[in-house]
């Protein structure tokens, strides 16, 4: 099975593929937040005008998918409601969202009584001078972003929240990209350091913590040398420098997140399930492929136990009937393991899970656990999204028949069909990011190397990726449309 990377906008690739043409999707599309200041990522107005936009693509990916696909879409929680109703707006079935828990995430929260201290005095006024002039210019966060090799664009531009003023360094790197600067911004740029949070300059240290990497470190922004340096920062603990921030210390204005969900649609169904799969190949999901295996013999024997023992009670198990025949296998203990559940966890979870848990075996045993490869951030993989390669294995395969393509409009840095590559599917991506395309083949490129352990005999490997001409040439397990950016497999 062979993948391809389509380098273009999503939409105007679909529309050039064929009806019914893949056999699932599986993507992680734009959340509408801006993240990391990306342009990407903006809400393209609003709530009403994100959710029309992305409507647009759940229909056209309605079309090419086959009757009774599956598509697993990924959605942030904040706005995972924009994109259930979207997609259902777009034509599709809601069946079900995964919940990936995870144990590293990062809180990104203001500290409500920290910024009552730095807006005190001429501090705030003098940062929405700068702002305005900068968003004057017409410079755009990503812009910003690249040249000072940070997310600071938001910062600069904004007149809502954390406003600030460039530095004297960090002004530098912009020049190139601005007009004449006025002589009022030259002195409030000058004058930063000695003048600007006069009062948060005043608040007591009371102690101090180790600087943790999340943000824009985490991001892959920084270099090696700038996180070497940052994990030994120590950042002090501060206390309140006035009255009206005294009252709101302790205050802030996000949790940590913790989840990301995956919406389960489906395209409707012609006729019955049955008729549907024997004619299409789609509309079902692949349980025993995607079981949770048994930890061990006690963890299994346990299962049967636990299973008896409802049964005998006249309960059921896995929201299917007792008595009914068509439903009996998901009543039963199956040696595979452990039916598929609609939350997944990565090890970080799992082993805060466990900690929580009176029985042996802990309650992770009951849920997906996708361990993450430390190498999956490497070959320059610097895509602000990256998921785990083992969790869209499981994604993929519990969607798509043998034999299948899976479709991902949004690459990103090509995760969905490395995993689709590694489970024996074919794969089109289409990615309109050119840095996000050269991510792509970079990781190809670096999947496809050798092992560090040579062999008795050297092992047949498919040709290194290639950037091919625009114009494709059809092949006959996967739709190919137009811009055709890179190609490999068989």
């Amino acid at each position: 099975m062979s993948v391809r990377v389509i380098h273009s906008d999503c939409l105007e690739a679909m529309r050039a593929m064929p009806d019914a043409s893949v056999d699932a999707i599986v993507c992680d599309p734009p959340a509408g937040i801006a993240f990391m200041g990306k342009d990407w990522d903006r809400d393209k107005g609003g709530r009403d005008a994100w959710v029309a936009w992305m409507a647009s693509i759940a229909r056209e990916a309605l079309r090419v998918i086959k009757p009774g696909g599956h598509a697993l879409v990924w959605a942030l929680p904040r706005t995972s409601h924009w994109t259930g109703w979207a997609w259902e707006d777009g034509g599709w079935e809601p069946r079900d969202k995964i919940v990936h828990l995870f144990g590293s995430g990062f809180p990104k929260s203001l500290d409500v009584s920290k910024a009552i201290d730095k807006s005190m005095g001429e501090n705030l006024s003098r940062q929405l001078k700068f702002t305005a002039w900068m968003r004057s210019t017409g410079i755009s966060n990503a812009t910003i972003n690249a040249a000072t090799n940070s997310a600071m664009g938001p910062h600069y531009l904004t007149d809502k929240s954390q406003p600030a003023i460039a530095t004297a360094d960090m002004f530098d790197l912009l020049r190139p990209h601005l007009p004449e600067v006025p002589e009022e911004i030259e002195r409030l740029v000058a004058e930063r350091t000695g003048i600007e949070w006069t009062a948060y300059k005043q608040r007591a240290v009371v102690g101090s913590f180790r600087s943790s990497l999340g943000g824009t470190v985490a991001a892959g922004l920084r270099d090696a040398e700038y996180i070497a340096a940052h994990r030994k920062k120590v950042v002090p603990l501060t206390t309140s420098a006035t009255d009206a921030a005294r009252q709101w210390q302790g205050w802030g204005t996000a949790l940590k997140p913790a989840s990301e969900d995956w919406w389960v649609f489906r395209k409707p169904l012609q006729g019955t399930v049955a008729a549907n799969v024997l004619a299409h190949g789609t509309g079902a999901i692949n349980v025993d492929g995607c079981r949770i295996p048994h930890a061990n013999e006690s963890d299994l024997s346990k299962h049967k136990a636990m299973v008896k023992a409802i049964k005998s009670r006249g309960g059921s198990m896995d929201n299917s009937w007792k008595n009914s025949s068509d439903l009996a296998g998901a009543n039963d203990v199956n040696m595979a393991g452990r039916w598929p559940a609609n939350v997944a966890l990565d090890e970080e979870a799992a082993a805060m899970l466990d900690e929580q848990t009176s029985d042996s075996g802990g309650a992770s045993r009951f849920f997906y656990q996708a361990k993450a490869s430390r190498s999956e951030r490497g070959e320059g993989n610097v895509h602000p999204t990256i998921k785990s390669i083992a969790l869209m294995r499981w994604l993929v395969r519990l969607v798509t028949p043998p034999g299948g393509v899976v479709l991902d409009p949004f690459a990103g840095s090509g995760t969905t069909l490395l995993a689709a590559r590694a489970e024996g599917f074919g794969a089109v991506g289409i990615e309109r990011e050119a840095e996000y395309v050269a991510i792509i083949e970079a990781r190809v490129a670096a999947a496809q190397k050798p092992a560090q352990r040579v062999p008795q005999r050297k092992p047949k490997r498919s040709p290194p990726p290639a950037v091919v001409a625009a114009k494709p040439s059809p092949a006959p397990d996967a739709p190919l449309p137009g811009q055709l950016a890179l190609a490999w497999g068989a």
